[in-house]
């Protein structure tokens, strides 16, 4: 890590009502004091800890802002390095002006990240915490900030350090025992160990299996309304979004390429995916619309199928249905404030899908549709007071591969190898599991990961 002090713009740069410019490293109180002086022109003594000081900034002999200094020393600051904020108003190029007056002072501007990459140098926080960060700044609904909370407070980083200690307890007992056999029996430790693997196994397979929960919580659940030209489709988007999206005519056909919008529904993203009307048509640009639903289809969490319920079902629609496979799809029966040719139970029959009855152009039903899509996903529901959701990729390769290795000292203790076969694979868990803390990882991926945050943070 680089011993050097940074800085760098910590709110938005855009016009505001303040705006705070932070700086840390092991010069930063040397390089903020230079600039602030008194409303007399003394300087200002900026060097006590966790307070905060008035005064105006300076760049040379010209008066830039009137600012608060707040002052963090190490290691009681987010970096663990001594840490000065400024806080000043937030015009964009006041802001920006004050920036230049710090790096003339001696201060560089920081990488994106960097901030946080010194804090998980520093030990003031692991690495999935340091992740935790990033994820509660591009949080896009209030679970997924949940999440995020609650794995930047630890939640991951305990459990996980707890399996870690198990594996080391037991690794240590059993290197002891192959080296001091005579004072160190392991008689009888086999079965101990069987046990001691197998509750660290299903408690990480209990954390892979919360990953898909954690990925539709940051990505969203991704859902594509397929159906016949006419259907209603469109008027499924405009009810679920609430304003006037999609373009709806009587015109079958009007629909000619996927359109997406973004909702928030009972705290989980929803990606929505209106597509064109599915049928035969030797019109080449609907033709390409019709492809491509069938491709969007593919690619999606939900299948919301839009049927019109004024008119009986036909042989493309119950086509349809048997390609989507065992795929999680909700049938809509639509336009039910006309008179309905078909029932919800017929339906069913046919489909063997939960269906609804709505109406898109009156919005009834749409409350029952957001409950069953939630209840789908979250049959349990989401209890963050007690569950720990892993919500990074990153994780789950490492929570998958250790979970392989002790799925090994199983197979070994089942196959009665000798003790020291356990200790190659137990300690591949351990290594595995590490990874996730940032231990031993690779200078690259830490790079990577940080690159990813916005700057100042």
């Amino acid at each position: 890590m680089r011993e050097d002090t940074i800085c760098a713009l910590a709110t938005a740069a855009v016009e505001s009502g303040i705006g705070i410019i932070r700086v840390s490293g092991p010069d930063a109180v040397e390089i903020v004091s230079k600039l602030v002086r008194s409303k007399s022109g003394r300087a200002v003594d900026i060097s006590e800890s966790h307070r905060i000081r008035y005064g105006f900034l300076y760049d040379g002999e010209e008066l830039l802002d009137e600012v608060l200094i707040l002052t963090m020393l190490a290691p009681r600051s987010y970096t663990g390095e001594h840490t000065v904020e400024i806080d000043c108003h937030g015009g964009v190029l006041m802001m920006r002006k004050i920036l230049e007056a710090v790096v003339r002072a001696g201060a560089r501007l920081a990488e994106p990240g960097e901030f946080t990459k010194r804090a998980f140098l520093n030990g003031r926080i692991d690495l999935s915490e340091a992740e935790a960060v990033g994820d509660l700044i591009t949080a896009e609904n209030e679970n997924a900030l949940k999440a995020s909370v609650r794995q930047l407070r630890g939640s991951v980083s305990r459990e996980i350090k707890a399996y870690r200690a198990q594996i080391l307890e037991d690794d240590a007992f059993i290197e002891a025992g192959l080296d001091d056999p005579e004072h160190i029996q392991l008689d009888g430790f086999t079965e101990k160990l069987k046990a001691h693997v197998e509750a660290i196994s299903e408690g990480l397979r209990r954390l892979i299996a919360s990953a898909d929960d954690g990925r539709r919580l940051r990505e969203g659940i991704r859902t594509v309304i397929l159906g016949k030209p006419n259907a209603g489709k469109s008027s499924l988007l405009n009810a679920l979004v609430g304003s006037d999206r999609a373009i709806v005519t009587d015109i079958a056909g009007t629909t000619r390429d996927t359109l997406e919008e973004h909702i928030n529904l009972k705290g989980v993203s929803l990606t929505i995916v209106d597509t064109a009307g599915i049928r035969s048509t030797e019109d080449t640009v609907e033709k390409i619309g019709v492809e491509r639903a069938l491709k969007a289809a593919q690619d999606a969490d939900l299948l919301i199928y839009v049927v019109d319920a004024s008119v009986p079902l036909d042989a493309s629609d119950e086509k349809i249905m048997k390609e989507l496979g065992d795929r999680k799809c909700i049938v809509l029966m639509n336009k039910s404030d006309l008179q309905p040719v078909l029932t919800e139970e017929e339906l069913e029959k046919k489909t063997h899908r939960p269906v609804l009855s709505i109406s898109a152009k009156q919005e009834t039903g749409m409350d029952a549709l957001e409950e069953a899509i939630h209840r789908m996903f979250f049959k349990e529901g989401l209890h963050f007071n007690d569950q720990v959701i892993i919500t990074n990729e990153r994780h789950k390769y490492c929570l998958m591969e250790a979970e392989k290795a002790l799925e090994e000292v199983l197979h070994s203790i089942s196959m009665g190898m000798p003790e020291d076969f356990y200790t190659i694979d137990l300690m591949r868990a351990y290594e595995e599991l590490g990874h996730i803390l940032g231990e031993q990882v690779s200078e690259d991926l830490v790079n990577e990961i940080f690159s990813k945050f916005c700057m100042g943070k």
